[in-house]
């Protein structure tokens, strides 16, 4: 009997604390899984959808981007995926009387978990202009309140697009169609917060902003390092293909100022030995780098490297550009500045550089503990670096591995959603469909604040996701959506952006991917791209949580004909058959040619990566070497490097529980996780009060200091690295200033923000 949401919201009332755990998944897993499953959607529900997540002829996990097995009979899913799946198809509703009882007022009081748990929203709602409640608003109403805004604009520019990477490949191209053929790039995504330093630091090095490797290159590996990564909260599925590649005889490195227990060992809740037995140790050394070391630590290994003449000489004359003065620069290291920006030994850098050295194929995986510093970019660069010292891209078992999160946003970029598309996408859009689309580029997220802020834009149109909470300066975020003359959001469930509204706000109740979606031609199949280019179909199979949902496509093209009544598009034709959609994909999208054929595969197919056959599109035909000066977040006395990271129970901004099992966490969130020994420097203690400030001194760092406050967190004694802390988000997004991004991306800054903790 699937369970009532919580009425009451405790937040950190509960809050306690024990130790971290030295191994993931296992029985345990499975029972949290389950628990919540039940608690959520039934037995007989529960059933029916998890033996379905990510198998031929089911439906895609509406959680990470984790490719599947090609060969796997097995059900697919993970703890978190479970918990992603039970949230989209729980039993619990958000009816218009809800929004009679709870005013805004009231809803901004709760906290991201009470208003995730308390279920599907149902019904278009509307608040209109001064109101403080929401109110139940027909279909044909909230659209033409849409196209409304969007035709009394002065220039489509002031109207923004924001997309999540929970959209199907057919809904994101429709999406971007529409937007271009009103007039602007304003396509920003959850990419410009997570991965965009990765496909900027790839495009330029490989030419191509993806990953280039398989899920059975991972099993081939000699050598696997893993940046910046969490793959026991945030990619469990990881864990396994981690295991095989362990089975098979690669070594795993974990570099990561945190200990995580799902690199130290796992314990496959399918197998014998994950049940009964000791599990499977995986990672054979952890790297314990310092907040933004990276970069200088692969340096000092590219530097290690060329000392010892470890040089794949025919892979670097036939396939690269640079290597003269990358070698040049790598010459010489400066090792003390290295141990400081590190905080490693010489002989923990060097023991790293033997391993590299030693192996014949390497992968590097990372994820957000690379992605979001000042010098991502350059960071990312000097890793494929490395790795183009020994030939390690374009041969079985070795490349690049940025592993992406939400479960389509790759995908999404691929159909066009991007503020910055290439000529050759805008000129084959054009010419599929006779239209002209806009040349200027867009906004990205962050310029997508500074947009609503500066009164440039005043329509803010969000195809899921909750931008509110993933974005930085959660403050200067809010109060810009507040100036917007119109907010609307197409979503599955209640979040926070829906409390932080425009001058009139619209919710616009969409379908799940768990659920059927049936058009006029009967039901649709939807696909996706997965972390590793693969594009398989999806099929929901749950009936729909409201009679009255519109899928995401439905919402597009419906709304397309109503603010473009004169295009030529066929939006009714696409709305009724996704397959026009696909076809349409088939001749503007380089890669899926036979479209709707080829996701009749099992498993559905490969997407073509250039880089796996040395092919490289960077001037010049040949991968580049970078050359980048040494770069790491410097912190004054008396401060620390904070990294803001998820819980175990959430998923990007979704907040399934209030535990973080692995890290010792129960019944609360706000905790600042502190090495023991920067506790006794600073004068603080274990389990004491404290609020965070953050501190900024603007981008050239001689600009005055600004100040941002956290309040009311709980110091947890922890393991991470001298001089670092961390804490989660989105409750320390608000630490993170709006102008301090990523060079070359523009991505926020989460990884290293500088902060003092001040007793409470």
């Amino acid at each position: 009997m699937a369970r009532n949401a919580p009425t009451e919201d405790k937040g950190d009332a509960d809050l306690e604390v024990s130790s971290p755990k030295d191994s993931a998944a296992g029985v345990p897993a499975v029972v949290r899984s389950m628990r919540m499953s039940l608690d959520q959607m039934g037995v007989v529900r529960t059933a029916r959808t998890l033996l379905r997540v990510n198998q031929d002829k089911g439906f895609d996990c509406p959680g990470c981007a984790w490719p599947d097995p090609a060969e796997s009979h097995r059900a697919e899913f993970c703890e978190n995926g479970a918990k992603a799946v039970a949230e989209e198809a729980t039993l619990r509703r958000v009816e218009p009387a809800f929004f009679a009882e709870h005013s805004l007022s009231a809803l901004r009081e709760k906290s991201d978990y009470w208003l995730g748990s308390q279920g599907r929203l149902t019904t278009p709602m509307h608040k209109p202009a001064g109101a403080e409640y929401y109110e139940p608003v027909t279909w044909e109403r909230a659209l033409d309140i849409v196209a409304g805004h969007l035709r009394s604009l002065g220039s489509p520019d002031e109207a923004i697009f924001y997309t999540s990477g929970r959209t199907s490949n057919e809904a994101a191209f429709a999406y971007q169609l529409f937007v271009r053929e009103f007039g602007t790039n304003n396509l920003p995504d959850c990419s410009n917060m997570c991965h965009e330093s990765s496909g900027t630091a790839l495009t330029e090095t490989i030419g191509i902003g993806k990953g280039t490797v398989t899920i059975d290159d991972l099993t081939r590996a000699d050598l696997i390092l893993v940046v910046g990564q969490n793959p026991g909260t945030n990619h469990p599925r990881m864990l396994s293909t981690l295991e095989s590649a362990k089975e098979k005889g690669a070594r795993v490195i974990a570099v990561n100022p945190l200990p995580e227990a799902g690199l130290m060992t796992f314990r496959n809740p399918q197998t014998v030995r994950g049940v009964v037995g000791r599990g499977t140790p995986l990672a054979d050394r952890h790297v314990g780098v310092r907040l933004g070391g990276d970069q200088a630590l692969f340096q000092a290994v590219g530097h290690l490297l060329l000392e010892r003449g470890c040089v794949d000489r025919e892979f670097v004359e036939e396939h690269t550009s640079g290597f003269e003065a990358y070698a040049a620069a790598r010459a010489t290291l400066d090792w003390p500045a290295t141990l400081t920006a590190t905080g490693l030994t010489e002989a923990e850098i060097r023991a790293l550089a033997d391993e590299v050295a030693a192996a014949d194929s390497i992968i590097v995986c990372w994820a957000m503990g690379i992605t979001q510093h000042r010098h991502a970019v350059a960071t990312i660069q000097e890793m494929v670096n490395v790795l183009l010292l020994g030939g390690n891209i374009g041969r079985e078992g070795a490349g690049v591995c940025p592993v992406r999160g939400h479960s389509n946003v790759q995908g999404d970029r691929t159909m066009g959603i991007f503020e910055r598309p290439s000529a050759a996408f805008l000129d084959a859009l054009d010419a599929e469909f006779s239209i002209a689309s806009p040349r200027e580029h867009g906004v990205d997220a962050v310029d997508t604040v500074r947009a609503l802020r500066d009164r440039r834009a005043t329509v803010f149109f969000a195809m899921g996701g909750n931008f509110v909470r993933a974005m930085s300066d959660s403050h200067v975020t809010e109060s810009a959506l507040e100036a917007a003359e119109l907010t609307c959001h197409v979503s599955t469930k209640l979040n926070r952006s829906h409390t932080v509204t425009g001058r009139e706000a619209l919710i616009l109740p969409t379908l799940g991917r768990t659920e059927r979606d049936s058009q006029v031609t009967g039901e649709q199949v939807v696909t996706v791209e997965d972390s590793m280019a693969m594009v398989h179909a999806s099929r929901g199979r749950l009936p729909p949580a409201s009679d009255t949902l519109l899928s995401e496509v439905a919402i597009v093209c419906e709304l397309a004909r109503r603010v473009l009544p004169d295009s030529s598009v066929d939006w009714s034709g696409m709305r009724g058959d996704y397959r026009v959609i696909r076809d349409h994909i088939s001749r503007v999208v380089p890669g899926f040619d036979r479209f709707e054929e080829r996701i009749l595969d099992k498993g559905g197919f490969q997407l073509p990566l250039a880089p796996r056959q040395r092919e490289f599109n960077v001037e010049g035909g040949r991968a580049r070497f970078s050359v980048h000066s040494m770069e790491y977040p410097q912190c004054p006395p008396g401060r620390l490097l904070l990294q803001t990271i998820r819980s175990h129970d959430q998923y990007n901004t979704t907040i399934y529980g209030l535990d973080d099992h692995y890290r010792g966490i129960t019944g609360g969130r706000r905790v600042v996780f502190v090495n023991p020994s920067d506790l006794t420097v600073l004068g603080l203690a274990d389990e004491q009060m404290v609020d965070i400030i953050s501190e900024w001194h603007g981008v050239q760092g001689g600009d005055a200091l600004t100040e941002r406050r956290a309040e009311e967190f709980r110091i947890v004694a922890y393991p991470t690295a001298r001089g670092c802390a961390a804490a989660y988000f989105p409750e320390a997004n608000v630490l993170v200033p709006l102008d301090s991004t990523a060079r070359g991306s523009n991505t926020p800054t989460s990884k290293s923000v500088v902060i003092r903790l001040e007793a409470r």
